[in-house]
This record gives structure tokens, C-alpha cells and sequence, in this order.
């Protein structure tokens, strides 16, 4: 994804015993990942991410925890405000699958389907922004705020004006 938050491990170099991982952006990084996440700003950025290998089941489970004081722009009063997010999560690595086997894989809706290492080496950093990226919303807004639609034209002209009146005047 990125280098300047990129925190790299190697699947060889882990043992099995449960690892702990505390990610935290200085201000440099936190504005880059401004950039990143295409927000205003990024205030504060931590990651708790725990792994555990287990060789036996080609497997690398990962959990942890992500917190975030984004900068946001509301779509409603284009104002700057900061929100907080939080975002708690698991899921797992199959250590051996491919990408070819993911796609064969039959798997209904709820079943969970591994992610795939790469190269050997899973990066932290991708994973903490991945966290955070997915709990956003697309399109922010200030708590209690509400979009209402004002026409500024009154109910006679807007029936005029709709586009299917206007077709039916152009098939006669």
C-alpha cells in the first residue's frame, strides 16, 4: 500500500507463541495517512494487533484493536469536525493457500475465507489502515445533522417540469 507506514513481517520469523504488536503514528505519519485515507486529517492513530501462527493448521490468526481521531469534511455543512473510531477485529491467514485456491474454494455467504500471504510476509501497517478504512463512512457528517431537500421551485412547476410530462408531450 504505502512505506512510510509499513511495518513488514516475515511468516519465518514468527513463532507460535501468541505476539503482541503496538502500532502508533508520530505526526508525520498521521498526515500521511490523511493522504491515504483521503480525509483532512489524521489526529491520532494506534493499532493493538496480536498474531498467532499455528504450523500444524497453515494458519496465522490476527486480532487487535485500531483508534483513530480522523478529521473529517460533513457532505451537509462542508465543516471540519473530528470523530473518534474504534474498530475491533479478527480474521486469518492461510499460510499456504494461493490465490487459485481461494477461487476454487466452495464457500457460502458466511463462511469464513482465509486471506493470502504474499511473498512470505504479511505487513502490519496495511492491516491497521485496512481496520480503520473499513468502519468510515463515505460520506461524514456531524452528529445530528440532516440532509432535507428544498425544492426551490413550487409544487405546479415541478409537475410541469418532470421528465416523463415532457415525454409524453413529445410522443403526441
Amino acid at each position: 500500500m504505502q512505506k512510510d507506514f509499513s511495518y513488514p513481517l516475515k511468516i519465518e520469523d514468527l513463532n507460535q507463541q501468541e505476539q503482541h504488536y503496538h502500532l502508533s503514528a508520530d505526526s508525520k505519519q498521521c498526515n500521511i495517512l490523511a493522504e491515504i485515507l483521503q480525509v483532512e486529517g489524521v489526529n491520532k492513530f494506534t493499532a493493538d494487533i496480536y498474531l498467532k501462527l499455528k504450523l500444524k493448521e497453515h494458519r496465522l490468526d490476527v486480532w487487535g484493536k485500531v483508534e483513530a481521531d480522523v478529521v473529517l469534511k460533513s457532505v451537509i455543512s462542508l465543516e471540519n469536525f473530528v470523530k473518534r473510531y474504534e474498530n475491533v477485529f479478527r480474521y486469518y491467514y492461510d499460510t499456504q493457500a494461493t490465490y487459485k485456491d481461494i477461487r476454487e474454494l466452495e464457500a457460502g455467504i458466511n463462511d469464513e475465507i482465509p486471506d493470502i500471504i504474499e511473498n512470505g510476509t504479511i505487513d502490519l501497517g496495511n492491516i491497521a489502515i485496512e481496520q480503520l478504512a473499513l468502519v468510515m463512512e463515505d460520506y461524514p457528517r456531524q452528529e445530528g445533522e440532516e440532509f432535507v431537500f428544498e425544492s426551490e421551485f413550487d409544487e405546479e412547476t415541478n409537475r410541469e417540469n418532470n421528465p416523463f410530462k415532457i415525454l409524453e408531450k413529445l410522443k403526441k
